[in-house]
């Protein structure tokens, strides 16, 4: 494990949870959104993550041979995939223009299955796990400087 290995690792986490929080500003920018230009409204986003290993595993002499799942490199993002489970909520507005024209639930709109509520508290967790990562590249680099001048 060479000696940038801790930023590299940060450095993965730092990017993954950036495009986590763009995608949830994307799906509060689109609570309200009843025309997609696949059809319908839109559907909620949400990011796929995945640890990033190497084979064969780094293995330090400190741990337990027990431990053998290895160390990985970081994380990276398997994709970005839509909630298509997720029915949407119908609010009733005949005057919409996306209202349903016929059947039962005529009148009814099909609103984004968007709940801005845990949205934002995605949103909060995704930044604490960035503010995180950040301290360890400050903490990585802190211990450089140490690291430099024990050996001046």
């Amino acid at each position: 494990m060479g000696i940038f290995s801790s930023i590299n690792i940060a450095a993965s986490g730092l990017t993954a949870q950036r495009t986590r929080l763009d995608v949830i500003s994307n799906n509060i920018a689109n609570v309200d959104t009843t025309r997609t230009p696949e059809g319908g409204p839109f559907r909620r986003s949400r990011v796929i993550f995945r640890p990033r290993v190497e084979q064969p595993y780094w293995r330090s002499p400190f741990l337990p041979e027990t431990l053998d799942n290895g160390i990985g490199k970081g994380v990276r993002i398997v994709e970005i995939e839509k909630d298509k489970d997720a029915k949407p909520k119908l609010v009733y507005d005949p005057t919409h223009p996306d209202a349903i024209k016929s059947g039962p639930e005529k009148g009814y709109v099909e609103m984004p299955n968007v709940n801005v509520v845990e949205e934002m508290v995605d949103m909060i967790s995704a930044s604490r796990s960035y503010e995180a990562n950040v301290a360890v590249v400050n903490g990585s680099k802190a211990m450089f400087m140490k690291a430099l001048e024990i050996g001046r």
